[in-house]
């Protein structure tokens, strides 16, 4: 058994390196394509002049005239013979050099007053051409002689009467023929043009590769501007991309490791709360002060496991990707979330309402419109008191769905309203448990469904409300 040919690695390498796809090289296949192009167009141009030129077919018409012409002075039928012979040897030989095809050039020469033949090429005798008639004279006339056409001149003069027979030359003779010829040409303009157009390129491309080599050589974590200041106007885009790009990177980054670090900050309070409940229940003497120890411990799970579940949420709408709109009734949806948060305010004595049309069918992003909706009941229930109200409104205007939720509790200060939505701020004055989460939840889940959140009055013009306008696309 023949072992396997090893290919070097060196050679793979070369190999795998020269197979790379490449603009220069792209550019030069390109320039070769516009050669074969304009070699079609100059083939073609030539064809469009042949088919004219055909029509009235001067050259075989001029032919017949000049060698008719050169026999006029000749009387002798032998030298007119040999005459015409010499002239039928080097036409045929000069035809084949040049590589002028199909067949060879036939000539008949008779006695005009007697009709005896004077000359005939060897390769007229076997195709009987037909006989000359009054008509033919000074036109040429097409005849197919052995199963091959032929286009005929006939022509006479005093002395002599001539035919000329030619094979009818087809358009595959006629575009082999000019391809060949030129071939030659494009050839020889080839390298002018390719040469320039390289080195044009592969000059052009320098910044390219000046930029990418400055962004190869950077640090995993170096996310500053690549600073490359192109001076090129195709180029500034490409650099205005990667410092926006870099930017973002930065930017989110930057938000990142502040949200660890209060994420980090926030649960350490209820694990501290569990742990010591914990050791009190342990070490509890009586029965009250282990109820009491539960109690708080309970109370204690119940924040980390809702501040988990927040930073959770948090994290799935940071995430680039987005699932799919869904179609659903929006007003029936809000209806059935509401319901849901109804329990906790009746326990809280606090009243729900809604202002929703009977149905709206919308399309939109659903996992982020139940956080927005959720987080915003959730906002207002915890931090409304006994008696107070919460009112959801649900409307659309053309493209866009407004959700509104207000309360007449005790608000939110104009002065902390523009932080409101900052991650962990809980303000001050409240008595209620929060992560300050949740309306940071809101304005992330708005944001990537591309709407807008604002702060305002709440009902009456007490409390606060959340004002939600978020583009959608209407059911079919």
């Amino acid at each position: 058994m023949t072992p396997p040919i090893s290919i070097p690695r060196h050679l793979r390498t070369a190999w795998t390196k020269l197979a790379e796809p490449t603009l220069v090289r792209r550019s030069v296949i390109s320039v070769m394509g516009a050669f074969i192009l304009v070699w079609v167009v100059l083939l073609g141009y030539n064809y469009v002049n042949y088919k004219q030129a055909i029509t009235y077919d001067p050259g075989l018409q001029k032919y017949g005239d000049a060698v008719l012409d050169s026999l006029a002075s000749l009387t002798d039928p032998s030298q007119a013979s040999v005459a015409l012979a010499s002239t039928d040897h080097w036409t045929n030989i000069r035809r084949r050099q040049v590589g002028l095809q199909p067949g060879t050039l036939l000539h008949e020469l008779k006695d005009a007053a007697t009709g005896q033949p004077v000359f005939t090429s060897p390769g007229l005798q076997p195709l009987t051409p037909p006989p000359a008639t009054p008509e033919a004279v000074g036109v040429i006339t097409e005849a197919r002689l052995g199963g091959t056409a032929y286009r005929i001149y006939t022509g006479h003069n005093a002395r002599w009467a001539l035919r000329v027979i030619e094979p009818k030359r087809t358009d595959s003779n006629f575009l082999q023929y000019n391809g060949r010829a030129l071939v030659p040409y494009l050839m020889l303009a080839a390298p002018f043009v390719l040469l320039p157009v390289w080195l044009s390129v592969r000059n052009g491309l320098r910044p390219l590769q000046q930029l990418a080599h400055r962004i190869a050589h950077r640090t995993t974590d170096d996310l500053q501007p690549v600073g490359f200041n192109a001076r090129h106007r195709e180029l500034k885009p490409l650099e205005q991309s990667l410092d926006t790009l870099l930017a973002r990177m930065r930017q989110k980054v930057e938000r990142e490791r502040a949200f660890v670090q209060d994420a980090a900050h926030e649960i350490r309070t209820p694990l501290a709360v569990i742990t010591a409940q914990a050791h009190v229940m342990a070490r509890s003497q009586s029965e009250d002060e282990r109820t009491q120890a539960q109690a708080h411990l309970e109370q204690a799970i119940a924040r980390t496991s809702h501040l988990a579940q927040q930073l959770l949420d948090l994290a799935a709408l940071d995430e680039a990707q987005r699932p799919a709109p869904r179609d659903l009734d929006v007003a029936q949806w809000l209806r059935a979330a509401l319901a849901q948060a109804a329990p906790q305010a009746m326990a809280q004595q606090i009243e729900l309402s809604l202002d929703a049309p009977d149905t709206l069918p919308a399309r939109l992003d659903l996992p982020a419109f139940e956080s927005i909706v959720h987080n915003l009941i959730d906002n207002a229930v915890r931090y409304t008191t006994a008696g107070d109200n919460v009112a959801l409104g649900l409307r659309h205007d053309g493209a866009l769905l407004h959700l509104v939720v207000q309360d007449d509790g005790p608000g939110i200060p104009v002065t902390e309203r523009s932080r409101v939505f900052e991650r962990f701020y809980r303000g001050v004055g409240h008595a209620a448990n929060g992560s300050g989460l949740g309306l940071a939840i809101v304005q992330q889940a708005v944001r990537r469904m591309g709407g807008q959140v604002q702060v305002g009055d709440g009902i009456n013009g007490k409390g606060v409300g959340f004002f939600v306008s978020i583009p959608v696309l209407r059911s079919a």
